[in-house]
């Protein structure tokens, strides 16, 4: 069905090449009066039809204006947020301005994550020491060095990888990460996951294993093997800082990370 106010220009156009071929119309008989009259109001009700369309679609288009306000003005959820950083920066950006990653240690940086955002193994730890508060970098301190002699020892670099934390602020005198602390930091670092995209996963320390695999059980049941995370794999091994303390566990990690370097070169690492 033609749009009411097309039929009136197609009136209008067709009256006025009328005129221009025949001049004006003079008529004067009753017959006349009654066709112009007939015509006047045929405009008139389509006059009427077009004034109320042009009414609907104003209607229409303020409640369209109306809903994007709203939609605006709405306050999105922090999966919402989280989702939509499609960046490292941006992952960064929103996490430095998020409360809920904080500890209940005031005045602490943000430790994000450091390395190739390219990287085909990403090392996981547990929290932010004092050091690595300061820096702003995670595993800067003793525990720090002493990862970077393993990863040498299976000819990789610091550069090579992304090493990040399961929580992006330091904890009081050091603790272990606390229960709640952990669950509200996961959803940042599993989307940091997604973004760096690595085809590895090491974990070092039972916080940070039985935290991503979800798994309330000891380090020792875990290390050793390759889980399945989230279509990659993931090994678990000691903590360079527990290491420091405990010689004896030097061994099983060197194991540990020479099937890591074999299980990454098998999967194309670079």
């Amino acid at each position: 069905m033609a749009d009411p106010k097309e039929l009136v220009e197609r009136a209008e156009r067709f009256l006025k090449q009328q005129q221009e071929m025949y001049g004006d119309f003079f008529v004067n008989s009753d017959e006349g009066n009654s066709s112009d009259s007939k015509l006047t109001n045929s405009k008139k009700d389509d006059n009427k039809v077009t004034e109320d369309q042009k009414t609907s679609e104003e209607l229409k288009n303020q409640e369209a204006a109306d809903s994007v306000q709203q939609t605006s003005r709405k306050e999105l959820s922090t999966a919402e947020k989280i989702a939509a950083c499609t960046t490292l920066d941006e992952l960064r950006d929103l996490c430095a301005k998020a409360k809920e990653l904080q500890t209940d240690l005031e005045d602490t940086n943000l430790v994000f994550g450091v390395g190739n955002p390219n990287a085909d193994l990403m090392v996981i730890g547990e929290a932010p020491g004092f050091n690595e508060d300061k820096q702003g970098e995670p595993f800067v301190g003793e525990a720090g060095q002493l990862l970077d002699k393993i990863l040498e020892a299976i000819n990789l670099r610091r550069d090579d990888i992304y090493i990040a934390n399961i929580l992006k602020h330091r904890p009081p005198n050091n603790r272990d990460p606390k229960q709640e602390e952990r669950q509200r930091s996961l959803p940042y670092l599993l989307r940091q996951i997604e973004l760096i995209d690595p085809k590895l996963i090491l974990c070092v320390g039972r916080v940070s294993a039985t935290t991503l695999l979800n798994e309330d059980t000891s380090l020792s049941k875990l290390r050793g093997k390759f889980h399945s995370f989230h279509g990659r794999e993931l090994m678990a091994t000691y903590h360079p800082a527990a290491l420091l303390r405990n010689q004896q566990w030097k061994r099983p990690t060197w194991e540990d990370v020479q099937k890591l370097r074999k299980r990454y070169d098998e999967l194309g690492g670079k």
